[in-house]
């Protein structure tokens, strides 16, 4: 970077940039623990074997403060894949219960948004299709900061709500499901999209009015005829800006799923996600008859469901990015845990 013409090529520079940003973000932690760890031991030497109150607090206090700061660094290295540092997109989807799953799925993009606004995540609403009567049906964002995609790659799956309904005027007891898909945002990774699997629809954005929206095509719908992946957007006023980004997120998606291929755990989360309906969810919420959020692939649960849907989901987050690293790998030849034996292994 202290080279003359770093800036010569921006984007080679930027890509520097992050490097160096997700770099830091591995190693200043860790030397502010060593630097606090330092000042524990120069308090011990000072106070002897008998230090005062006062020093005793302050070493405690810093204790403390170090048991945190080591916690947090043991949560960022259970997210070691590939894709794990960088930006995503996430979109969700509602499914099976017309209206009311609309509205969950309204509220699961409330959640996720408060839990970005707790972490420092920036994001912006790239794609919404809304629901008359009330929610989203689909609704995708752009969620920028780092290890963004290592953390919401714990959430892609059907989500499942249970709850009185307040659309039911005999106030009866509805199931709701949601999907979430999350996806890494990849500028250096070329996927080669041919046109003639492409379909490209062009339509009206909706939102809230004003002197462009509703008035001219600059909504781009495309859908990739091989795997059946359709991504949209309409947040920009261009047509030709909309389309760039949306095949941006379609890369992203297409790469995941020729990932999913060879990768067994990626498998599980894209290629056998199933439908948006009963016996494919991966965490239900239920408000009614008690209160309850499991999830089904971790056994985590809390009685907590309304602290979870105001954004404190990190509980699931970690029981998820444990039990992934926890799991056996599967290597793909040779030798080792997990390969396979006898006269006709290769």
């Amino acid at each position: 970077m202290g080279r003359p013409d770093f800036w010569a090529d921006p984007s080679s520079a930027q890509g520097a940039v992050e490097a160096l940003k997700r770099a830091k973000g591995v190693v200043a932690p860790l030397d502010q623990v060593g630097r606090r760890l330092e000042e524990v031991s120069i308090l011990l030497e000072l106070g002897g074997e008998s230090p005062d109150a006062d020093t005793e607090k302050e070493m405690r206090s810093t204790l403390d403060e170090v048991e945190t700061r080591l916690g947090e660094i043991e949560f960022r290295t259970m997210m070691s894949g590939d894709h794990d540092p960088r930006n995503a997109f996430l979109s969700v989807h509602a499914g099976a219960g017309g209206v009311e799953s609309c509205d969950w799925a309204r509220m699961l993009l409330r959640m996720y948004t408060r839990w970005m606004d707790r972490h420092g995540f920036t994001y912006e609403l790239i794609d919404e299709v809304p629901e008359p009567e009330g929610g989203v049906r689909s609704a995708t964002l752009e969620v920028k900061g780092d290890y963004a995609f290592g953390y919401l790659r714990a959430e892609v799956g059907v989500h499942r709500l249970v709850r009185i309904s307040p659309f039911d005027a005999n106030q009866r007891r509805q199931t709701s499901f949601a999907s979430v898909d999350a996806a890494p945002e990849m500028e250096d990774i070329e996927v080669d999209l041919n046109d003639k699997d492409l379909r490209v629809e062009t339509m009206r954005a909706g939102g809230a009015g004003g002197q462009h929206v509703n008035k001219t095509e600059s909504a781009v719908r495309i859908t990739h005829l091989p795997t059946g992946i359709v991504v949209s957007c309409q947040n920009e006023r261009s047509q030709h800006k909309n389309r760039a980004f949306a095949m941006k997120v379609l890369r992203a998606r297409v790469h995941l799923v020729e990932v999913a291929k060879r990768d067994e755990e990626m498998k599980s989360l894209y290629g056998e996600k199933g439908q948006i309906a009963w016996g494919h969810q991966i965490r239900s919420y239920t408000l009614q008859p008690y209160q309850l959020v499991k999830d089904h692939r971790t056994d985590h649960e809390t009685s907590q469901s309304q602290a979870v849907l105001d954004g404190d989901i990190d509980g699931f987050l970690k029981a998820y990015l444990q039990h992934r690293t926890s799991r056996p790998r599967k290597s793909p030849e040779g030798d080792g845990p997990g390969r396979p034996k006898g006269p006709h292994a290769k």
